[in-house]
C-alpha cells in the first residue's frame, strides 16, 4: 500500500475536487511511485570505501559537497545524505561531522546490488 493510503487512488481518477484541474491541464490522472528502500552498508562494505570527514558549517549544502568530492557532479548530493542518514540539510547542525564516501563508482555499484 502507498504511504498515502487511499489518497493515491483518489488522485488518480478524474473525479472529485481535482477534476477541474485535470480537465484544464488535460491530465488523465496522477501516478504515485513508491520510494525504494535502500539498505545501509555493512561494516565489511564500509571497509572497501574511503570516507572523508567534513565538519558541517554555515553555508554548506549537500550539492556543494557532492560537486567538490564527486568530480563536479552536484546531482549526487543524495549519496551523502543517504550515507549520513540525514535526508536534508535541516537534519544537520553546525559542527556536525558529515561523512563523504568515495570512490563514487564503488558506492553506486554497491547501491545497484541492493
Amino acid at each position: 500500500m502507498s504511504r498515502y493510503g487511499e489518497r493515491d487512488l483518489y488522485l488518480t481518477t478524474r473525479d472529485g475536487i481535482y477534476k477541474e484541474i485535470f480537465d484544464k491541464r488535460d491530465l488523465g490522472g496522477i501516478v504515485h511511485w513508491s520510494t525504494p528502500r535502500m539498505n545501509y552498508p555493512t561494516v565489511s562494505d564500509m571497509t572497501a570505501l574511503n570516507v572523508v570527514k567534513h565538519t558541517w558549517r554555515e553555508g554548506d549544502r549537500y550539492w556543494k559537497l557532492a560537486a567538490k568530492h564527486y568530480n563536479n557532479a552536484p546531482n549526487l548530493w543524495w549519496v551523502i545524505a543517504w550515507f549520513n542518514k540525514a535526508p536534508t540539510e535541516g537534519h544537520l547542525q553546525i559542527g556536525d561531522i558529515v561523512y563523504i564516501p568515495s570512490p563514487i563508482e564503488r558506492v553506486l555499484d554497491y547501491l545497484e546490488t541492493l
